[in-house]
């Protein structure tokens, strides 16, 4: 819901400060920073991301001057000039709000009348947030991108592929010799290869989405012991819980396989510090608030973080280390991390990373109910 869509349902006319506020309470689910303001300037309402971003009440804002709000004040009385004598629809600009205890916010502004007349809104995007937004929805339109490539060149490759192998097949046995029968038989192994390969590529597209309860921990412990099994020396792996953390729907097979390749992935790069003894993965679970995935707000949000102490990921591919293929380790698929990101956006969320030597963070966002 944008903020015209939410004020449609607002009483047209000058209203009281009940009034206003009863209006324009649909307002508050939206993760825009939003203030309704007479035509002087005066707050009559501001939403609860506004609020947050604050850090002050709505009852101590209301009937104040809100240009005051920003570093720069004359940027919004000018645009409330403009209003008054109706010389534009809309007007944009770039500002920055003063917060309480906290360094200015810089903040993509719309200064646009309403339907109630003699207000206005002032509509507040943070330019971090919305860098963050944009960067989501790269992600999101290049997982769509690469699932469609994926699965149209994994299907090309199979079927000549089946024709390799069952053409070695045949040619080996009319071959007399055994030396000449070598050469067939690696035809057979490595095309039996690329077929896992293609298995592996199909296998996100393959499986329905099997929806049940889960319990967050009980697929960080199942990760755990598989990984611990697998470095049984030199590896630690830490639990950092949030037991309060409820339980989701989705789909654990999934969330196990998306964990365990980005654990698996940290393990690999941590094998210098393995064989010195001072490797480790820290599984980290918080609970985070007012979370935008996708350009949907969400209350609640799964924050799940797989930090490890190793060199970090290679400047030439951190940006694209969720693309199939690639990978910066000598013999890597590259898959691991494309596969992960594509279970975890079918639950609603997103992977992140940030690397730098010493500290690598992927930290996973699923919506909570």
């Amino acid at each position: 819901m944008n903020a015209s869509a939410a004020l449609s349902r607002g009483e047209s006319g000058r209203a009281t400060d009940q009034d206003c506020a009863l209006s324009y309470q649909s307002l508050d689910w939206l993760c825009t920073l939003i203030a309704v303001l007479d035509l002087q300037g005066v707050v009559r309402f501001v939403n609860a991301a506004l609020e947050n971003a604050l850090g002050q009440s709505r009852r101590t804002m209301e009937a104040t001057e809100f240009a005051t709000c920003f570093s720069e004040p004359a940027l919004l009385d000018k645009a409330l000039s403009g209003a008054r004598s109706n010389d534009f629809a809309a007007l944009r600009f770039e500002a920055a709000l003063l917060r309480l205890g906290q360094d200015p916010l810089p903040v993509h502004v719309t200064v646009s009348l309403v339907e109630q007349q003699g207000h206005v809104m002032v509509e507040m995007w943070p330019l971090e947030q919305q860098a963050r937004q944009d960067r989501e929805e790269r992600i999101r339109e290049q997982a769509e991108a690469n699932k469609e490539l994926i699965r149209n060149l994994a299907h090309e490759i199979k079927n000549p592929l089946g024709g390799i192998r069952g053409a070695a097949q045949l040619l080996q046995m009319d071959l007399a010799t055994p030396e000449l029968r070598e050469y067939t038989t690696v035809i057979v192994h490595e095309a039996d290869r690329l077929q896992v390969l293609v298995d592996r590529l199909l296998a996100p597209h393959r499986h329905p989405h099997d929806v049940g309860d889960v319990n967050i921990h009980e697929v960080c412990e199942r990760v755990r012991s598989l990984v611990l099994i697998e470095y049984p020396q030199g590896l630690k792996i830490t639990r950092d819980y949030d037991i309060s953390i409820p339980e989701f729907r989705g789909d654990g097979v999934q969330l196990i396989q998306a964990l365990l390749n980005i654990v698996q992935n940290a393990a690999q790069a941590l094998s210098l510090r393995i064989a010195q003894g001072d490797a480790e993965i820290i599984l980290r679970t918080r609970v985070a608030r007012q979370v935008t995935l996708g350009r949907q707000r969400y209350r609640l949000a799964l924050e799940l973080h797989v930090i490890d102490n190793g060199s970090g990921v290679p400047d030439a591919i951190k940006e694209r280390i969720f693309y199939p293929l690639v990978s910066g380790r000598d013999g890597g698929s590259g898959l691991g991390l494309t596969l992960a990101q594509t279970f975890v956006q079918r639950h609603h969320g997103l992977i992140e990373c940030d690397s730098q030597p010493g500290r690598t963070d992927f930290r996973i966002l699923i919506p909570l109910p």
